[in-house]
């Protein structure tokens, strides 16, 4: 079971950051836990499963948040309004699914820092966000992602990375056996996400990050893991680990001052 990792306090905070949240996706796979409900909001421990990514983000002193969201966009702003604790939301919408890429695209408008922090808004991250932010500036790298160590990484997929910490190589789901997989969070330049085509329907993960990784994708194997709702079985084990560790999650929020 994941360790949820609360020394967010020995990192530079994330206060100067936009954080984006992809919350667009439509949720097929747990059309039999939640029906037609976004998932983002599927209720976990009686709280929204986003609410626990937002207390993530105050934890890590973020001020700004944009949800990136299309199915249900209007369940998610009932849900969430302007604000979140200390924190600013504003809600991307798109008009037709755009995927990940054409959300981050869509979204660039709002954003108000160089660089900016996403994460994917069906899985929870383990990680500390800052020290992953502190390594991505040390580098001067405009394209980041956070890795988490799989045992078997067969239902993810793996991420090769080079000495440098550099990606290398991605490889394809059904491989068994330990590595690295995309634990949904990444660090990336405005310059780079403005480099997604406008108004097309892309995934960042298979059609950019190939891309970019010809002039420089960097990867942090991060002391973490994340949890991830995305089937039945696995928001069941997200259920389990949020209900236990509801409190500390709301602790680390309120010292992210």
């Amino acid at each position: 079971m994941p360790c949820d990792k609360h020394n967010e306090n020995d990192a530079p905070s994330l206060h100067d950051v936009t954080a984006l949240v992809l919350a667009g996706g439509l949720g097929t796979r747990l059309r039999g836990v939640l029906g037609e409900r976004q998932k983002v909001i599927a209720s976990v421990g009686e709280r929204p499963f986003l609410a626990y990514i937002l207390d993530k983000l105050e934890a890590a002193g973020v001020k700004r948040v944009i949800l990136c969201a299309g199915y249900q966009a209007d369940a998610l702003q009932e849900e969430f309004g302007l604000g979140y604790g200390g924190m600013n939301i504003v809600l991307s919408r798109e008009s037709r699914p755009l995927g990940t890429g054409g959300a981050l695209r869509l979204a660039l408008p709002h954003i108000r820092s160089d660089h900016a922090l996403i994460l994917n808004g069906d899985s929870y991250p383990t990680h500390d966000l800052r020290e992953f932010h502190e390594w991505h500036r040390a580098r001067s790298s405009n394209a980041s992602i956070l890795l988490a160590h799989q045992e078997d990484v067969s239902t993810y997929g793996a991420v090769g990375v080079g000495e440098s910490g550099r990606v290398q190589s991605f490889i394809e789901k059904g491989i068994h056996g330990p590595g690295w997989v995309n634990a949904g969070v990444y660090m990336l330049s405005t310059e780079r996400i403005a480099s997604i085509p406008q108004g097309k329907k892309i995934s960042i993960e298979t059609d950019m990050f190939s891309l970019w990784s010809r002039d420089g994708l960097h990867a942090f194997k991060g002391e973490g893991d994340f949890l991830d709702i995305g089937t039945p079985e696995r928001y069941r084990v997200a259920e389990a680990y949020l209900e236990t560790h509801q409190e500390l999650v709301k602790e680390s929020a309120s010292h992210g001052h």
